[in-house]
């Protein structure tokens, strides 16, 4: 057996040389084929569509606030006054100064939690409305939990337990709309407008019959040692200010889902679905498994949120503490192109209006940075595919 494939193998290689010795390039009658290049064209493709997504991610958001301040401008000269003096005003009254900087890292940080919620939910095809509730469940678990800790519990205990049951807490919430879409076909957002009522229904009159210190509708102080420390502890510039160091567990946040999104099988079957879930379920993909864990990771995130104002400011639940971040974070979703740092970028601008609506006061109404930030959302959902298309026709030949 082995003489018979050592031969069959001769024939073999005299059946290749007379074929290589009989090709037009071994006669001569045509010129050898130059060598394949050393660089291949694939890193320059991958160069042009990593520019072309930064365009298309970049420039909306760009146009949508140059049409909010020429707009602002207008709304500024209708009441009498320089758009100048009132966008530096604005400005000295936020980043001017540490205090008014440290309430925009206060309010930023809440609206980065909220816009990652709402971002993770779009990338998988679904539109989380009930990040309030998912907040505001969020913070009434870290308090609750909180008040069940002895007085002396350590910080490096108690902390990390709250923000566990502020995860949970939020998590559940969110988990719900996703396992009935799963099961039974229904649509998230009618299911989460609805927890919306149901959650903080059920908190309020929880705080109020239980919980409540007496004249007020919010919960006893939590014990020293669950208090999150003010930014003002490191930096004494920012004292008076609620900046606190949940700003760095919200940086987390944005990297650990930058990271699932782009860099993990889940992440990918994440985006999988919310691009076209039946191309997803055809290439194997659990649709039904990936709307669950998309809606349980979003209220995971909201619930996150509410440690800001639990743990790091007032140290106690207070009814109504979100004060609509959960639906302000829809905004912040959109505006940062569904991206986790274009959700920080565009937490920073939400939460500077909002500051700055109170350093501007004293020229024209507050209310004018709520309508800024309509026009905000408005120009970004029109601009985005106009935007893209001038920027296809510029790349066509």
């Amino acid at each position: 057996m082995s003489e018979r494939r050592a031969a069959s193998d001769e024939d073999e290689r005299e059946r290749g040389a007379g074929t290589e010795q009989g090709t037009p390039y071994a006669s001569g009658t045509l010129p050898a084929p130059s060598p394949l290049p050393a660089e291949s064209p694939l890193p320059r493709r991958s160069t042009r569509d990593a520019r072309r997504a930064f365009e298309e991610g970049v420039l909306p958001p760009l146009v949508a606030l140059l049409v909010a301040l020429v707009a602002g401008d207008f709304l500024i000269l209708a009441y009498g006054q320089s758009p100048g003096a009132v966008y530096r005003l604005l400005l000295d009254g936020t980043w001017g100064n540490a205090y008014g900087f440290g309430q925009v890292l206060y309010k930023a940080t809440t609206l980065v939690f909220t816009g990652l919620a709402v971002s993770i939910g779009l990338r998988g095809g679904l539109f989380n409305i009930g990040a309030e509730s998912q907040l505001a469940a969020g913070g009434f678990a870290a308090a609750a939990l909180g008040l069940l800790l002895p007085a002396g519990a350590p910080a490096l205990l108690a902390i990390p337990l709250c923000v566990l049951a502020a995860a949970a807490a939020g998590g559940a919430v969110g988990a719900v709309p996703g396992v009935l879409k799963a099961r039974f076909g229904a649509h998230e957002v009618i299911v989460t407008i609805m927890l919306n009522f149901i959650v903080l229904a059920l908190l309020n009159w929880v705080v109020a019959a239980k919980l409540h210190v007496p004249e007020t509708l919010h919960t006893p102080e939590m014990p020293a040692g669950a208090a999150v420390p003010r930014l003002s502890a490191l930096l004494p510039a920012f004292h008076g200010s609620a900046a606190n160091f949940t700003i760095l567990l919200a940086l987390a946040a944005a990297a650990a889902a930058g990271w699932y999104l782009f860099r993990t099988r889940r992440g990918y079957e994440l985006r999988a679905v919310g691009l076209q879930p039946e191309a997803a379920e055809y290439g194997g993909v659990n649709v039904p498994g990936v709307w669950t864990r998309a809606m349980a990771l979003s209220g995971l995130l909201a619930g996150l949120g509410g440690i800001n104002y639990v743990l790091g400011y007032k140290h106690y639940y207070e009814d109504g503490f979100a004060g609509g971040a959960g639906f302000l974070g829809i905004a912040v979703a959109l505006v940062g192109r569904n991206h986790p740092w274009g959700v920080v970028l565009a937490a920073l601008f939400f939460a500077t209006l909002s500051q700055g609506g109170l350093a501007i006061h004293a020229l024209v109404p507050k209310q004018i940075v709520e309508v800024l930030q309509g026009i905000v959302i408005l120009a970004v959902a029109v601009s985005v595919p106009e935007v893209r298309r001038i920027l296809r026709g510029r790349r066509t030949p």
